[in-house]
């Protein structure tokens, strides 16, 4: 939203979801590992989408599997 406009109809959204046959949820999910995969910081993601430490570190996880290898010896 922006202060000098007026809001979007949630209708619209929704038409427009339907048109390109996206859906929400798979955006979003999109947009957070686009972000994980840029920042590398799951604190990042936890503040720019308010998401809780354990899914903000399985984002990370999916996004960088090389930083996240475990050590059968630590395992």
């Amino acid at each position: 939203m922006h202060a000098e406009h007026p809001p979007v109809n949630k209708y619209a959204i929704h038409y427009v979801f339907r048109m390109t046959g996206l859906r929400p949820q798979a955006v979003a999910i999109d947009r957070v590992l686009d972000e994980a995969d840029h920042s590398e910081d799951p604190l990042h993601l936890m503040k720019v989408f308010d998401l809780s430490v354990s899914t903000a570190v399985k984002y990370v996880q999916a996004a960088h599997p090389e930083r996240c290898v475990i050590d059968p010896i630590q395992a």
